[in-house]
């Protein structure tokens, strides 16, 4: 998909009407400093529209940004961050799942996981999470330039394993630095939302 214009079109916190969009949407979850906020920039082909917090925790709203009036990159609040308190991690919980449960819009779920580590538990619990919500998450291993080519397919089984992860889930390995899975993630985007195929970034290069 060529990149044409994109803009962070609606804001919603625990206390928000969600949108009921007429495009398909496709959400990204994952835990605090995960580097999601570095993957739907990349994806945008925008450095900094999708805001790095300094502070991990700090993002509370799910996030709307239309692509080129074609579909919507969704971002939701991040997990695991051990400094909230519970009660502001369960307003997030069922922020999440009003979402879940109300789009009718929703594609799919890319769950992030660092490529470095084994899963831990918050992990596996939002995969289960989704899972039980009706979807079945696409992984995206995020922070592919931090190790050697050689260790990537040990690390991809560590992240099946850890996570339990349904026969034919999807694991779709990406760099934020390099942009290496752009392309990849892109194409399922593109099957998933029904959207003619081009070939991504190719008119930004």
């Amino acid at each position: 998909m060529i990149i044409r214009q994109v803009s962070l079109e609606t804001v919603c916190g625990v206390t928000s009407i969600l949108p009921q969009n007429e495009r398909a949407e496709v959400a990204f979850a994952g835990k605090s400093n995960v580097g999601k906020s570095s993957l739907i920039n990349g994806l945008m082909n925008r450095k900094s529209l999708a805001r790095t917090s300094a502070q991990p925790g700090k993002t509370q709203t799910i996030n709307f940004y239309n692509v080129n009036d074609a579909l919507y990159l969704v971002d939701l609040p991040g997990y695991g961050y051990a400094k909230v308190s519970q009660s502001e991690k369960e307003k997030w919980g069922k922020l999440i799942e009003r979402y879940l449960h109300g789009s009718r819009q929703l594609r799919a779920v890319f769950l992030l996981i660092d490529i470095r580590h084994e899963p831990g538990a918050n992990d596996r619990t939002m995969y289960e999470w989704i899972c039980h919500n009706g979807y079945e998450p696409i992984i995206i291993a995020t922070k592919l330039d931090k190790i050697n080519r050689s260790q990537i397919q040990k690390q991809l089984k560590l992240i099946r394993e850890g996570l339990g992860t349904r026969p034919g889930t999807r694991i779709l390995p990406y760099s934020s630095i390099t942009k290496q899975g752009r392309d990849e993630i892109w194409a399922e985007i593109g099957k998933l939302c029904g959207l003619a195929e081009e070939t991504p970034g190719e008119a930004e290069k």
